[in-house]
């Protein structure tokens, strides 16, 4: 993952991924990892999300991880909450209504850098990285958070042949690779996502799975 590729993204305004709503497989699917009441929960690469404020809702304390400051500011001015600063190791940390904000690099932080995370929340992360890189993605989530944290993961599957990312191919047998030896992985539900992502149909997609995954301990 290039950093300055995403910020040029952002600055650029050509996000795409980005929802009018919180994502409609985090509202079905969500209850399924019972995740304990007030238990925080972690959002890598999160950019703007309104699942952020879904999460939020359902009484969670939110920790985002954002590298773009840009997509950091939006956030906070378009849910019209003033956040204040603070460190989180060696990164900005802008907090409000409790949903925290860390703006930086997500392979800098470091576990005691982080509350206890009761799970995982990650739509955009996994997919933002060329398959090359996603094992030290995967590595550094599963160091940052406790054993016994559940993920929901979405995932986005296609030929390769048809479309270079980003958002990457990643089939079931990647999600199996990098995280089967610690969690428990069920597939909740998979679905046609051609129609709802024009962007990519116009890119030569000719089809789209997108899947929603409970990672249990």
């Amino acid at each position: 993952m290039d950093p300055q590729f995403w910020r040029e993204k952002w600055e650029s305004h050509q996000i795409g991924f980005q929802l009018d709503d919180a994502h409609p497989l985090l509202t079905r699917h969500w209850p399924a990892l019972r995740v304990t009441d007030g238990g925080s929960v972690l959002v890598p690469l999160c950019g703007k999300s309104l699942d952020l404020v879904y999460l939020r809702r359902l009484g969670h304390p939110v920790i985002g991880v954002e590298l773009s400051p840009l997509a950091v500011q939006q956030f906070f001015a378009e849910q019209n909450l003033s956040p204040t600063l603070s460190q989180v190791g060696d990164l900005d940390a802008w907090s409000a209504a409790g949903i925290t904000l860390i703006q930086g690099d997500f392979f800098a932080l470091h576990r005691e850098n982080l509350p206890d995370i009761a799970a995982v929340y990650d739509r955009a992360a996994l997919i933002a990285m060329p398959p090359e890189r996603q094992p030290a993605y995967a590595a550094q989530l599963m160091r940052l958070v406790p054993d016994t944290a559940p993920l929901l993961l979405i995932t986005l599957d296609y030929s390769p042949d048809e479309l270079r990312g980003p958002p990457f191919a990643t089939p079931a047998e990647q999600v199996v690779n990098l995280f089967g030896s610690r969690y428990r992985l069920d597939s909740l539900e998979a679905t046609d996502a051609l129609a709802d992502n024009p962007g990519l149909a116009a890119r030569g997609l000719s089809a789209l799975t997108e899947t929603a995954w409970a990672l249990r301990p």
